[in-house]
């Protein structure tokens, strides 16, 4: 295993562990938001981290790590709703188990995307600031914001569960990265 993929695991092992104690805490209400809530979610952590970076400080006790795992996860709840829409504001509840499921699924196809795009990019995001992936992270949820705005059709771009794809993984370097750093 690779350095990036322990540094990656360690990560999302993180993110996991924080998903499921909230769905312990709250079960799966998360359910109840569209897609596109989940898009804006994301969209305020991005931002808040991009304020912060320009104005230099924080009023509110939040770090920058806890609110790119905020952006993993509801980027991962975001793929399980474009799978798994709920139909009916009664039926949003799963069951743990199937919350458990749903969530490694999606962790195991972002980290397959992931794998491959560091062959074929040579992990260029080392090379990258942190500021310049959260500017990629809200490029990303522009995008997809015109991409629902569109009805979720394209018509040569990458679709709606690419892009989340990619958000989790620019949250994920940002995390390495910011770990890399307090060593």
């Amino acid at each position: 295993m690779s350095k990036t993929e322990k540094q990656y695991d360690d990560q999302i092992a993180m993110c996991k562990e924080l998903f499921l104690k909230k769905t312990k805490d709250y079960g799966t209400s998360w359910r109840i938001l569209r897609p596109s809530s989940l898009t804006d979610q994301i969209y305020i952590k991005a931002s808040r981290i991009r304020s912060i970076d320009e104005k230099g400080d924080s009023k509110v006790d939040e770090p920058a790590d806890d609110a790119f795992r905020a952006m993993v996860n509801y980027g991962l709840m975001a793929l399980i709703q474009l799978e798994h829409p709920v139909s009916d504001s009664l039926d949003v509840e799963l069951s743990f188990d199937d919350a458990k499921r749903h969530y490694e699924h999606f962790a195991d196809i972002v980290r397959s995307l992931m794998l491959a795009k560091n062959h074929d990019y040579g992990e260029a995001w080392r090379d990258m600031r942190i500021s310049s992936m959260t500017d990629l992270i809200l490029m990303k949820l522009l995008r997809i914001k015109q991409i629902e705005e569109n009805d979720g059709k394209t018509i040569v771009s990458e679709g709606l569960d690419s892009n989340y794809m990619d958000i989790i993984n620019y949250a994920l370097f940002c995390l390495i990265k910011m770990s890399e750093n307090e060593v």
